[in-house]
């Protein structure tokens, strides 16, 4: 009996795995099957270096769209990475047990913020803030970069905090004994020490930042023009997705999902970096 119950629930497990593949490999399909398309008919360079996105004209290029992604997703590492790992090392470090009952949760919650109460936040404060402070409209890739960055805060805080526990007490223990500080002893030998686990948290957050789609469409002015300034309005890939989807038609709407193919082709580099840099800390060890 035991033996059926082993092979059934290596037989569920198959099947998971299987689904999963199968639903990673529909994705691509159904992508490039109706964005190469467009791309062919709209020209490879023309789509991705052209300056101008003007569906009514016919033109079609997303460089505009393209640069205000990285834009914003570095602008958001700029102010998450570090308030993410410092976070992180304060909780494993130095944070008390009775304060960290309180902060960890916290933290958790922030994860599980829907992403239109983080657009509707920025809407309502960031916005309005920037716009009393500078005297512009406020909708700017500063507000978006602000929100992208307490967006990608638990991500890169719960998978740091993760990768510093699971360094060797040893490794701190060492440092004391050769006549370190705590604080030397933590910032020269127990984070160094978690460094791979650290740049995977990191980059799992950018990639849930060039991926982010609704918060950012409320405080990012949505103006498809190569950006310009911090506090200028822009237009990301996704967003650009998400407000023409509904009313777009043949070309159109292919080159949209061309949008999603670079989109995707972005999105498998970083998944491929997250791998490469787990196999290097693995063969680190």
């Amino acid at each position: 009996m035991a033996k059926v119950k082993e092979v059934f629930m290596k037989g569920v497990f198959c099947v998971c795995a299987c689904f999963s593949v199968f639903a990673v490999a529909l994705i691509c399909v159904f992508l490039f099957a109706n964005g190469l398309p467009a791309m062919r008919e709209i020209g490879l360079w023309d789509f991705l270096s052209g300056k101008s996105w003007s569906p009514s004209s016919g033109v079609y290029g997303i460089l505009p769209m393209i640069l205000a992604s990285i834009y914003v997703t570095a602008g958001a590492i700029l102010i998450g990475v570090p308030t993410g790992i410092l976070s992180a090392v304060f909780l494993v470090c130095f944070c008390p047990k009775w304060l960290y009952r309180i902060l960890k949760p916290c933290v958790d919650l922030l994860a599980g913020i829907p992403s239109i109460v983080y657009g509707f936040f920025g809407l309502n404060v960031i916005v309005p803030a920037i716009r009393n402070i500078f005297g512009v409209s406020g909708s700017s890739m500063l507000a978006a970069s602000l929100i992208l960055g307490i967006m990608i805060l638990p991500t890169i805080t719960g998978v740091s905090e993760s990768a510093i526990r699971a360094v060797p007490q040893s490794y701190y223990e060492g440092s004391l004994a050769l006549g370190a500080t705590h604080e030397r002893s933590v910032f020269f030998s127990v984070v160094p020490a978690a460094k791979s686990g650290i740049t995977a948290g990191v980059v799992l957050g950018v990639g849930r930042a060039i991926g982010e789609t609704m918060a950012i469409v409320m405080v990012e002015g949505n103006q498809p023009i190569m950006p310009s300034g911090l506090l200028d309005g822009l237009r990301t890939m996704t967003a650009n997705i998400m407000i023409e989807m509904g009313y777009a038609t043949d070309l159109h709407r292919g080159a949209l999902v061309a949008t999603g193919v670079v989109l995707f082709v972005f999105i498998m580099a970083i998944n491929l970096l997250v791998s490469l840099i787990k196999r290097k800390g693995g063969a680190g060890k």
